[in-house]
């Protein structure tokens, strides 16, 4: 039995039952039948079906919204705003599917050779907690306008959120079990990447649960995305415009109460602004307001869980009695609910947890450097590569750094990490591989087939 509780008091919102395996292997079965049949609809009338789901989102988003907010504690204006984010990914490939798969000709001696992309299948995809609906919409918009058929495993704490996504698609009018959702646990989903009614794998996760499904999937010879940890730098060079580094460093830092893999989480500063920006940043952090993510003016809410909040204070502890120092935050809050307050470290060295490990929560680490090649040596001393950012006021500076310098699937000047439908997103080394949106994305999950025509 899983259990949706409220992370802000403890109550347990819902009880889901898992699906027996008989019930499973029915849902296969009929999503596979019905991408068999979606895999021959016209791109246009997938556009249109589409379209319609963005418009259901528009129109439920409160609701939604709400959902989010009780099963895992987010804020309730960010809820919103993921919602529109998710309608806005449905427009995009709604509008370019169909040429980001249009077939290309290649000159050969051939009469006539071209590359076409066709649907694989029915794609597993398995989903975190902390965007409950956009992890799962930023897979699945391009996925369907691919032509495949899409099963989601979704957290256990989120359930609520996965079987009303999963009634988005079918309120939009796409074919019933073409998108449905399974609520099984780790046995039956690895049992579920085996199936071979399933012909691929996509993950958002942790590094270790990435591991472990792409073992599975290459295991049973299946394709895999893997979008993982990380624990991104945001370089503030001499020349910064501090106090906007420090605003949007705040809100790259602690957006989603910091429950994001692409959240700014190294502040790397260089000697001569370290203290402008220390002072400014604990200041500003000290001014977020910590509590029931339903009420206005909330900017932190709980953890999602209270065991991943006491993770989370235990990593702050192990980097503290290593010797780094709070410059605020740091203590678990008495009373009812998963909730961690700002947090700022300074005195971070190489070895501690904070240096190395990613902290998935409101807390921020401070790294001093002499100079821009420390800065850059210290921002890739990391297993991972998701994204990063350097802010200079100087902008071919800044565009060196970021393209050629910065080790990650993306980087940025002046500006936070962050997704866009119309960019690819993913990451290197521990943060996983493959890529989701643009172009890239929907190309990540259809055979890319080579026709190649001779004269009989």
């Amino acid at each position: 039995m899983f259990q949706s509780i409220n992370p802000v008091n403890g109550a347990v919102i819902q009880e889901y039952a898992e699906m027996p395996p008989d019930a499973v292997n029915d849902l296969l079965d009929a999503a596979r039948e019905a991408q068999r049949a979606w895999r021959a609809v016209s791109f246009s009338e997938r556009a249109r079906l589409m379209q319609r789901a963005s418009d259901v989102l528009l129109a439920e988003k409160e609701r939604y919204a709400d959902m989010m907010t009780a099963e895992m504690g987010k804020i309730r204006s960010q809820g919103i705003a993921e919602v529109e984010k998710c309608a806005l990914v449905c427009r995009y490939y709604a509008e370019h599917a169909e040429q980001f798969l249009a077939p290309e000709d290649v000159d050969t001696e051939a009469r006539h050779s071209f590359v076409t992309y066709k649907p694989l299948g029915v794609v597993l995809a398995i989903m975190p907690w902390n965007f409950p609906f956009w992890q799962v919409f930023r897979f699945a918009a391009p996925g369907l306008m691919a032509g495949n058929g899409c099963m989601l495993k979704h957290a256990p704490n989120v359930f609520g959120c996965a079987l009303m996504i999963e009634s988005v698609f079918r309120d939009a009018g796409f074919p019933e079990n073409l998108f449905r959702s399974l609520l099984i646990d780790i046995p039956e989903t690895t049992r579920v990447i085996h199936d071979p009614r399933i012909a691929a794998v996509t993950i958002t996760s942790s590094v270790n649960a990435g591991r472990a499904v792409a073992g599975e999937a290459g295991k049973a010879l299946k394709k895999c995305v893997l979008e993982l940890g990380g624990s991104d730098p945001f370089i503030v060079l001499e020349d910064a415009d501090i106090d906007r580094a420090v605003e949007v460093g705040i809100a790259g830092r602690f957006q989603n109460s910091g429950q994001s893999c692409i959240a700014s989480k190294r502040f790397i500063v260089v000697d001569a602004v370290y203290e402008e920006f220390e002072k400014k940043f604990v200041d500003a952090a000290g001014r977020l307001k910590m509590g029931d993510p339903a009420q206005d003016g909330i900017f932190i809410g709980p953890q999602a869980r209270t065991d991943l909040r006491d993770g989370l204070a235990e990593q702050v502890h192990r980097t503290v009695e290593a010797g780094a120092r709070v410059l605020i935050g740091g203590e678990v809050p008495e009373g009812p609910g998963a909730f961690y307050p700002p947090t700022v470290l300074a005195d971070v060295k190489p070895g501690m947890a904070a240096w190395s490990e990613e902290l998935f929560g409101p807390v921020a680490t401070l790294i001093r450097v002499r100079d821009e090649a420390e800065a850059i040596e210290v921002a890739n001393a990391t297993d991972f590569g998701l994204g990063g950012a350097v802010w200079t006021r100087n902008l071919a500076r800044g565009e060196r750094i970021a393209a050629d310098q910065i080790e990650s699937g993306a980087a940025f000047v002046n500006d936070m990490s962050k997704s866009d439908p119309r960019m690819p997103f993913g990451g290197i080394r521990h943060s996983g591989y493959g890529r989701e949106l643009a172009i890239f994305g929907i190309r990540e999950f259809v055979n890319i087939h080579s026709v190649w025509v001779s004269n009989a």
